[in-house]
């Protein structure tokens, strides 16, 4: 029987059948159920796999019609429109090279080689022409071609980015995507012609090394987004806006937090007020630390190599550690903390009453990061880690699970983040056999499904050692952040030869677990900074009270009530300078201080205060006592309420 017609089996989502002929597409299957789903569909999922509507169907599947209401159906319509940025490019400006245009969260980018720099009037010159090639409606079409077919067609285009591509991407078969006389190598899927898009906005423009090695060409990459609808672009540019004004990069100068200097790239400097966030963050760990068992550590910072090839770091991490040599012997700086506590665990014996063994450290790491992939304190090369590893029996793994996501979900609670739970399975590139991966990730997914935990799989985003759960948390301007993890280790223990003994008298071999809650504290600390707009919750807060005196009569008062409230263990500071009130209190509100004291000859004669908050404004004149009452709450971590002036 021929293909056109055989027939085959469509399932769909309901669990009703459709049988059609081989070859028959998604969109004649959405047409076949009726005119209004076949306009709403924009892409298909057939086995779980994304393909576009019009690609063929020649076996039987299970088939989903995503519309505008699916999050997938947003990032196939947000990469067309990346084509279509690169079309409208080239046709603008003929001889300009494209490098690639994927997806990013909350829009795209493009990355073009053009010798003149774009310019704001230029962005909009390829917005307009972006809405000509959506009005005229072109189909966006797939071909498979030979792989040697795809390099010859791109090299006779003078695309050397897309020959890399054609070269390095895909089998010996791959695919390139047209939309009129444009091609680009691509995967797809895409919205089924250029009609389709919906409505747009190109953001700005930036440097990038072809891909991300600063030993390559600088190129342009133009940043936009786009939706299927008017109000949700609005809201997301409303959002943009406001992350501009939170930018950690831009609060931490305005409050003077931390800096950065040439002589030490990507490595920040944390000023008085932002080493006091700092280690208030540090100090609210170790708070829970006896809470939760764990007992902290100080490891070197510099080892032989030897160590990092028996952890496997040499092997799988070499790029990005940093070496020396000292008296002929090759050393690395730290990039974990993991195999000095496997030292540390190895020495002496250790019986399994002694076991779960929780260690913390907070030992500065250094990592390479290539300069086009640093980012203020939320890529930087050196930083601590709320860093933990528990060494436990294999019994014990469930319950140390549930310990470690308590606490991370204790922690991201009083911060007030949202989250979500990853579970992230086996990469490509991994050590270990694969009879250890399968114990450690069945062990993981079972401990949190024994909790009741929702949590999504993340195929092959595990640690090269072993799975691991992570925290993705979402911040007051709805992005997401991957925070803490629980990552289940059997490998180490066995690289290590750890052992502890059982009942029975006889070795075994234990479980490492290593978790981190806020992670790299430097990136805690930037995500921070953004998802409260630098005004910190008053217990973390670098200045919690400032004292402001109105006249130079009330100095001395000021700086009385200074030391009072110094002497309660409360950041607190005077501004007794010779200024207008009104500029006094300006001044602190920008610089988000959470108290303010307003003190006039009336207060000093009474031995009050008038109080002001932050957010609140004037509360009214008070005793200093009865103040000391109200804040000496606010002063422990996560305490809660609306008063809370923050």
């Amino acid at each position: 029987m021929s293909e056109a017609l055989a027939a085959i089996k469509i399932t769909l989502p309901d669990g009703s059948i459709k049988e059609v002929a081989a070859g028959t597409t998604a969109l004649d299957v959405a047409a076949s159920i009726g005119p209004r789903l076949a306009k709403a569909a924009v892409v298909a999922r057939v086995d779980g796999e994304l393909v576009d509507l019009g690609r063929p169907i020649r076996t039987d599947c299970r088939l989903e019609l995503l519309t505008n209401r699916d999050e997938d159906a947003l990032a196939v319509l947000r990469h067309s429109t990346a084509h279509a940025t690169a079309q409208a490019v080239q046709e603008l400006f003929p001889g300009t090279k494209i490098g690639q245009g994927p997806v990013i969260e909350g829009g795209f980018y493009y990355d073009f080689d053009r010798e003149e720099p774009f310019t704001e009037s230029e962005l909009a010159s390829i917005e307009e022409r972006m809405r000509e090639i959506i009005a005229r409606d072109l189909p966006i079409e797939r071909r498979d071609v030979a792989r040697q077919e795809a390099i010859d067609h791109f090299k006779g285009d003078e695309e050397p980015y897309k020959v890399y591509f054609a070269e390095t991407k895909g089998g010996e078969t791959v695919s390139i995507y047209s939309q009129g006389d444009w091609d680009d190598f691509c995967r797809g899927p895409h919205v089924p012609s250029t009609g389709r898009l919906g409505v747009f906005k190109l953001l700005s423009v930036a440097g990038a090394y072809w891909l991300g090695d600063e030993h390559n060409k600088m190129l342009q990459r133009i940043y936009g987004t786009a939706f299927f609808a008017q109000k949700e672009l609005d809201e997301h540019l409303r959002l943009l806006e406001e992350a501009r004004k939170r930018d950690h990069r831009k609060l931490g100068r305005e409050l003077g937090l931390f800096s950065f200097h040439p002589e030490a790239p990507a490595s920040p400097f944390f000023h008085p007020r932002g080493a006091t966030v700092y280690n208030a963050l540090v100090d609210y760990c170790r708070g829970l630390y006896p809470r939760y068992g764990y007992t902290e550590v100080i490891t070197p910072q510099i080892f032989d190599s030897s160590l990092w090839k028996t952890s496997g770091h040499y092997e799988h991490y070499r790029d990005n550690m940093y070496f020396t040599e000292v008296d002929g012997r090759e050393f690395a700086v730290k990039p974990m903390n993991c195999p000095s506590h496997c030292l540390l665990f190895s020495e002496g014996r250790h019986s399994f009453r002694e076991l779960p063994v929780r260690l913390a450290d907070f030992g500065r790491l250094h990592r390479y990061e290539l300069s086009g992939a640093v980012a203020g304190l939320t890529r930087v090369r050196t930083f601590a880690q709320d860093d933990g590893h528990i060494f436990c029996t294999p019994e014990q793994v469930p319950e140390e699970v549930a310990s470690v996501t308590k606490m991370i979900l204790e922690c991201y609670e009083m911060f007030g983040f949202e989250v979500k739970i990853m579970l992230s399975t086996r990469p490509e590139k991994r050590a270990g056999d694969d009879s250890l991966w399968d114990l450690a990730e069945t062990a993981l997914h079972e401990a949190l499904e024994s909790q009741g935990h929702e949590f999504e799989l993340a195929e092959g985003d595990g640690a090269f050692y072993g799975p691991k759960i992570d925290f993705i948390v979402r911040d007051a301007l709805r992005r997401e952040h991957q925070l803490g993890t629980c990552q289940l280790d059997y490998g180490a223990p066995e690289r290590f030869n750890l052992r502890y003994i059982d009942s029975n008298d006889q070795e075994q071999r234990p479980v490492m677990i290593h978790r981190a809650m806020l992670g790299s504290l430097e990136r805690f600390l930037g995500i921070l900074i953004e998802h409260c707009g630098g005004a910190f919750p008053f217990w973390l807060a670098p200045e919690q009270i400032r004292v402001l005196s109105i006249t130079d009569r009330t100095a001395e008062y000021a700086r009385n009530v200074e030391k009072q409230l110094k002497a309660e263990g409360l950041r607190a500071f005077s501004d007794i300078r010779n200024e207008k009130i009104g500029a006094k209190i300006r001044e602190a509100q920008l610089e988000k201080v959470p108290v303010m004291l307003v003190l006039g000859d009336r207060e000093a004669d009474a031995g009050t205060v008038a109080v002001r908050y932050r957010k609140g404004g004037d509360q009214g004149a008070r005793t200093l006592e009865a103040l000391l009452e109200e804040v000496r709450d606010w002063m422990r971590p996560g305490a809660a309420g609306d008063s809370t002036p923050a």
